[in-house]
Parts: structure tokens; sequence; C-alpha cells
């Protein structure tokens, strides 16, 4: 009988089954291999090989996932109550939502982050809100349109929004903590401590240039705001909160809109976004009111604007009051109230452009999205102003 060397037959018992992969994110235990066997045939080279692939292995195996498994989803009790208090259809899954409360900082993978669902919800609302404020208020200065919208969608804003809807954040993101809970980290990563938006060619040389309203309009991010590149962005523990509770509920809205379609989605962005009480006249702030006023009445027409006295007490105390009032000809434009003339003056004709800048058709305007519904009324244009004076 032939008899069968025992180095050869430890060698094949201590191979690795072909079969034995490690699937990336799939949690994988098993028993390790506690000691090698190689046959005295193998040269001292592939023993190196061999030793240095099975300790790969090893540390991949026992590296923890960076966020919750997508599977866990479905026995989260706090991700099933978002679910609800949302009122989310049906056709959006678990696994979906759950990826909405992932944002870039706790997992930089971008197939299981909410990096691409944020994006996507972004621009939905921007769209919304947008043609929302250009045709209720169609004379705002485009600055003021800016920051209008920096009210309504800003990442400060819609913290607050996701914070209405309960979602509360992890203390650590991680593979046990629970997929109903925001995963973010107070970590500044420069790969992703970066804007969505377009970074000037004159920012890419470092090189000193002025900002027009108009090329903000093309350029930048969607709030008008410089984007820099990553190296240079310096961002607050703060900041990076406001920023993934913000990529959340876009990545809700992003969500809904790839599992429900448009008008889901739309509907939502008006339920939950322009339902909010914001007033566009707090944010004014003008630096010489009086000739801004001046140049508007002689561009539209109008008689050159005259401040009157309409009355006064205690001149001569330590708190008089005067009331100015702003006329074109026989029409009143505005009127202020203040400790002197030329305060009284100044507030006048703030007011008098303010009443120009909030002019309104109402609250229930049309907006181009409207035409994209079943069986739309014909489209009737808004008013649309030449833009601002200065």
């Amino acid at each position: 009988m032939r008899r069968v060397r025992v180095s050869q037959l430890s060698a094949q018992v201590c191979r690795a089954r072909p079969g034995a992969a490690f699937a990336s994110r799939q949690p994988f235990h098993t028993s390790l291999r506690t000691q090698s066997t190689i046959a005295p045939s193998a040269d001292l080279t592939s023993l190196s090989e061999s030793v240095a692939e099975d300790h790969e292995h090893r540390e991949h195996i026992l590296q923890p996932l960076p966020s919750p498994a997508p599977e866990r989803a479905l026995q989260s009790a706090k991700l099933a109550a978002l679910h609800a208090r949302l009122s989310l259809s049906k056709q959006i899954p678990l696994q979906t939502l759950a990826r909405a409360l992932v944002s870039p900082t706790a997992d930089a993978n971008a197939n299981f982050n909410n990096t691409n669902l944020a994006f996507l919800g972004s621009t939905i609302i921007n769209y919304h809100v947008f043609e929302y404020l250009l045709c209720k208020w169609p004379r705002l200065p485009t600055s003021m349109l800016y920051e209008v919208l920096r009210a309504f969608a800003g990442p400060e804003s819609l913290y607050h929004v996701a914070r209405g809807w309960g979602i509360d954040a992890a203390a650590a993101p991680g593979e046990e903590v629970d997929p109903g809970l925001l995963q973010w980290k107070a970590i500044v990563d420069q790969s992703i401590a970066s804007k969505w938006g377009h970074v000037r060619a004159e920012e890419e040389r470092d090189d000193n240039y002025r900002r027009g309203l108009s090329s903000r309009i093309v350029l930048d991010d969607a709030f008008g705001d410089l984007v820099r590149k990553p190296e240079q962005v310096e961002i607050s523990a703060t900041q990076l909160e406001h920023q993934a509770f913000s990529s959340a509920a876009q990545a809700v809205v992003g969500a809904i809109y790839t599992h429900c379609g448009r008008e889901a989605a739309k509907a939502f962005v008006k339920s939950h976004i322009l339902t909010r009480q914001i007033d566009p006249s707090a944010m004014f702030h003008f630096k010489q009111p009086t000739r801004e006023l001046s140049m508007l009445c002689a561009r539209e027409g109008f008689t050159a604007p005259i401040a009157r006295l309409e009355s006064e007490t205690g001149r001569l105390s330590r708190t008089p009051v005067f009331i100015v009032g702003i006329y074109s000809g026989n029409e009143k434009l505005g009127e202020g109230a203040g400790p002197s003339l030329n305060v009284a003056r100044n507030k006048a004709s703030m007011n008098a452009l303010k009443a120009w800048y909030l002019y309104s058709p109402g609250n229930k305007v049309r907006v181009p999205s409207d035409m994209l519904e079943a069986g739309a009324k014909p489209w009737k244009a808004p008013h649309i102003d030449i833009g601002e004076i200065v």
C-alpha cells in the first residue's frame, strides 16, 4: 500500500476554501485560524504573502461597520415611528429612510450615506421655494431672494425642521447604533467639507476679485455664497450639526421623490417648509434709503419724493418724537417716526421702499410647476419686475 506524505495532507486540510469570500457590508462571524501550516516545498516569498493576506483578512473581518447595516432598519422602532409621524407612503421602505439618517461624516461610502438623496432633495426644495418667492414677491432684490431662500431652506432652518420631526442624533455613529438615530460626527473631514456648487476659476488661482449679483446666479452655491476649495473650508461643530440635520431633511424629500414621484415631493415641501412663517420685511438693510427712493421714482417716472413733517411732540424735551411722511406729488409713499427729523425721514424712506419691494399679488399665487398637474388651467404669467434699483 502506498503511503501518503503527512506534509501534503496537512497542506490540503489547512488551505482556505475558494468560496469563503467576505461581503463588504455584511457582518461576518467565524472562527479564525489560530495557526498557519504550509508545505515544506514553498519558498519564503509565498510564505510571507500568505501570512500577510491572512492578517489583512482577519483585520477586515474584525473591523466594525461605520453605520448600521441596512437590514437592521426593519427592527427599529424609532425608524417606524418616524415613518408614521411624517405620514410617509408605504412605497418608501424603512431601509431608504434609515439611509437618509446617515451623514457623510459618519460613513464616507456614498452607497450607504445620504449624499445622493440629500443632493436630490435640496434641488427639489430650492426649486419649489424659489419659484414660490418669485411669484409671491416679484419685486424682491436678488440679494433679498437669497436671504429669504436661506430662511426657508437654509441649513439652520432645515435643522429646526428636522428637530421638529423628532429626529435625534446618536452620541457616536457605529454598527450597533439604532438606525432610527441620526449618524454624524463632529469631525471635519476635508474630503467632504465642501458645498454643492461651482468653484470659480479665480478661487482656484487664489486671486482677489469682485463678485456681482449676476455672477452669483450662475456660479457659487444655491444661496449665492462663495464655494471654496475643501482645504480652505473652516467648519465648526455647530455648523456640522446643522448640516447633518439639514441633510437628513433633504434626504427625506429626495426619498419621497424617488419612490413616490414629483407631486408627492412637492406636497411634502409645501406642507413642511413653505408653511413656515417668515417676515421678509425684517431682513432689509438700506444704506442710503433717500437716494435709493429718489432713483426709484426717477426710473418709474414718478414725481421726485418730498419729505413733509406730519406731526411732532416734545421738540425741546429729552424724548422728542417726529413723524415724517414721504410724498410723490399728492400720493403718500411712506411714513416714519423718530427722535429727530433726519431719522424720521430715513425711516419713512425705508417704509416706502419696503412697500414697493414687498408688493405681492396674494398668498394663492400660481407657480410654473402647477402646469405639470393633470387638467391644469391655462397659464397666466405673473407680474415680473425689471429688477432692483441699486
